[in-house]
């Protein structure tokens, strides 16, 4: 019992810290867990909890409102993430609502303990139904997405819009992108069944492989660079910028460095690619990552907007800083983290890169733009204005899952994969 009371300590410790705090889930959380001391069951219970108290967080939110005796905004921080991770335990994760409530309201504050004692057992005893009404504020409620991004969706989707919100909001297998300069797709796959894991093919990417879970450090051929942690809407991303060996390449915002990696496997020593970031320490990690999976490319520290490099390169990449949604799935507080005020500034530094990354574009070459996200104003509105503002650029057909096409979306509930969007251009001759 006791180990299973530090397992929701844990959890807790990772709530406030993502919450409270705006740490990101998959720095806080593993962090937490690696100093925790509890064994492999107990940490994925922690995990379990954590990363599921953050992705229902809206909900969770919704609910404790309507079985509290104050509203959310006047409880302090500590009792509130109490209730938060309490109430995820007995509307979401099947935990006995006797060791939910006892195990949970001991973690509160002894002044708070009364006030959390009630409220877990009103919501383990008379749980308030779930909106079923077709608004968005309803939706965000059922799937845990912010309303202003149900509203984005709705306005792309129509009637998938639910759908949409849900698998964003599901959690992502892990993917591994088979690094096929030091091993084939079917080696990588042969040695993962024979440490007892089930490998899928993704259908996005030939050479990308799902699996339920796992710790990637620890499946074999890692510490040799057989695989990089890559989800297959990245590895499409590249595809659709479609290098060829012998070519230079410049990935003009690279950090943590998987796609410059995978490019750099693709042009081969003969070929050139130079990946770039803001900051010098995320630069650092594009050589880090490129060293574990033995490629090449060259890291440098710059500002895209103001590229301290000379071109021309064949092919530029442009997978630009944006709200991130897209990535939910792994990082559960993008559902609702973001803010629609941030889109315009997002999308005007967006623009400001790809037109600036443009002039070291080779007359014929291809320029890819991609964001992990989905809002108007970061996609198609964005592509629309790196047009007007780089009339050299015309727009180019690119291999996308539903055939050739000048921009396309990847989405979890139709692909599998984290919610994509990529336009493809070429500079006029």
């Amino acid at each position: 019992m006791r180990s299973v009371a530090n397992s929701r300590a844990v959890a807790l410790d990772c709530i406030r810290r993502v919450v409270e705090e705006d740490g990101y889930s998959t720095i806080v959380i593993p962090a937490a867990l690696a100093r925790s001391g509890l064994d492999a069951r107990d940490r994925a219970f922690a995990t379990e909890l954590a990363f599921g108290t953050i992705r229902r967080l809206g909900s969770l939110d919704w609910a404790i409102a309507r079985r509290a005796s104050r509203p959310i905004e006047r409880m302090t921080p500590g009792v509130r993430d109490v209730l938060r991770l309490g109430a995820y335990q007995v509307l979401f994760a099947g935990v006995a609502a006797h060791a939910a409530v006892a195990e949970t309201v001991n973690l509160a504050a002894p002044k708070e303990r009364g006030f959390a004692n009630a409220v877990l057992r009103k919501l383990a005893t008379d749980p308030p139904p779930w909106p079923s009404g077709t608004k968005e504020e309803d939706v965000a409620v059922r799937t845990g997405m912010s309303g202003w991004a149900v509203r984005e969706l709705r306005r792309l989707l129509a009637a998938d819009a639910e759908t949409a919100a849900a698998g964003f909001a599901e959690r992502a297998p892990l993917c591994l992108r088979t690094n096929t300069c030091v091993v084939t797709v079917e080696e990588l796959e042969r040695a993962l069944v024979a440490a007892g894991h089930a490998p899928a093919r993704s259908g996005l990417d030939p050479d990308c492989l799902l699996l339920d879970r796992g710790d990637p450090t620890t499946l074999p051929g890692f510490g040799r660079g057989w695989f990089a942690v890559q989800d297959h809407a990245s590895a499409a991303v590249v595809r659709a910028l479609d290098p060829r060996p012998g070519e230079r390449i410049f990935d003009a915002c690279a950090a943590p460095g998987g796609k410059s990696a995978h490019l750099a496997c693709l042009v081969g020593r003969e070929g050139l690619v130079v990946a770039a970031d803001l900051h010098p320490q995320r630069a650092a990690m594009i050589g880090r990552s490129a060293d574990r999976l033995r490629v090449h490319p060259h890291a440098v520290t710059q500002d895209a907007t103001r590229p301290a490099l000379r071109g021309p390169f064949d092919r530029v990449l442009v997978d630009a800083p944006c709200s991130g949604i897209g990535s939910a799935r792994r990082r559960p507080e993008l559902l609702w983290r973001p803010r629609s005020g941030a889109l315009s500034p997002l999308a005007r530094l967006q623009v400001g890169i790809a037109s600036a990354a443009a002039e070291l574009l080779a007359p014929g070459g291809r320029l890819v733009y991609s964001v992990c996200t989905f809002p108007r104003a970061e996609t198609d509105a964005a592509a629309d204005a790196i047009l007007r503002h780089r009339p050299d650029l015309e727009p180019v057909g690119l291999s996308s899952p539903d055939g050739t096409a000048e921009r396309f979306r990847l989405w979890p509930h139709l692909h599998g994969s984290d919610g994509m969007f990529v336009a493809g251009f070429r500079k006029r001759p």
